[in-house]
Order: C-alpha cells, then structure tokens, then sequence
C-alpha cells in the first residue's frame, strides 16, 4: 500500500513541473520560481511517505 503523502508528494512534483515550465516559457520568473517550490516540496513530501512505507514494513514483518 502506498502512502498518502507519496500520492499528494507526486502530484506537488508534477504540477511544479508544468508552473515552472510556463513560467519559463512566458518570461513569469514568479511563477517559475513557485512552480519550483512546489516541485521541491513534492519531493520532501514523497521522502516522508517513503519513509512511512518503511516503516510499515518493518512493523508488518
């Protein structure tokens, strides 16, 4: 089973990718740059479901 915040961290990472990447394309360097926070907190997000996930294991063995 997948954790939550591996989903929502995987989705943060997907949509800072599109902002940023308008951002980049129209010249909006505030929409690149908080399409690249987002992207960066998608992937804390997934460590911490990874980490979860881990955890889950261990305790299921």
């Amino acid at each position: 089973m997948v954790d939550e915040d591996r989903k929502a961290g995987t989705a943060d990472k997907v949509k800072g990718s599109i902002k940023e990447g308008v951002g980049k394309l129209t010249g909006d360097e505030e929409k690149e740059a908080e399409g690249k926070a987002q992207k960066n907190k998608g992937k804390a997000q997934d460590k911490v479901g990874q980490a979860k996930d881990k955890m889950r294991d261990k305790l299921d063995k």
